[in-house]
């Protein structure tokens, strides 16, 4: 979230609820909503490392609000955010690790599970096709970041077929 922080304040100055709403309208409903009390503790480890500088706006009728700005070393580190390519190949499957995993511990059927996750992915499927409906049309960000979902959870179901065509064979 640091870094999604950090952009939104590249675009200026705000305060916490400012960027929690900047996110649920740039994301729409699809991405899940940011707890305001972990914005709030991610700006404060911003501002200590220097990323972003705070300061206390004084409000007549309320508290005194904290609006935050990036600072030179935020925007180094936001510039090198967006240069680096994303490397996560999903080596680290938490799925496919009970799939290697089950057979030695008598517990759970290879085949049972990959069924099981079949229909957890359909159901995700199923759920982001309603938000796409329902989701802003204007809001070509959220329409990308659902189709992307999808996109997502069609290979992951692809590579469950494959999974169990392999799986069958060794049986």
């Amino acid at each position: 979230m640091r870094l999604h922080l950090l952009a939104l304040l590249a675009r200026g100055p705000a305060h916490g609820y400012e960027l929690k709403q900047g996110l649920e309208q740039l994301l729409g409903s699809a991405y899940p909503q940011p707890n305001v009390g972990q914005i709030y503790v991610t700006l404060g480890r911003l501002e200590k490392q220097g990323l972003i500088e705070g300061e206390d706006i004084e409000q007549s009728s309320r508290p005194n609000k904290k609006v935050y700005r990036l600072t030179e070393s935020g925007q180094e580190e936001l510039r090198a955010w967006f240069e680096r390519p994303e490397d996560e190949p999903r080596v680290r499957d938490d799925f496919f690790m009970k799939l290697a995993l089950a057979p030695g511990t008598g517990l759970a059927d290879r085949i049972a599970l990959i069924n099981k996750q079949r229909r957890q992915y359909l159901n995700s499927m199923r759920n982001l096709s309603k938000l796409a409906t329902v989701e802003d049309r204007d809001n070509r960000i959220a329409h990308l970041l659902i189709e992307g979902a999808m996109l997502h959870l069609q290979a992951d179901l692809d590579w469950l077929e494959r999974c169990q065509e392999e799986l069958e064979e060794l049986e």
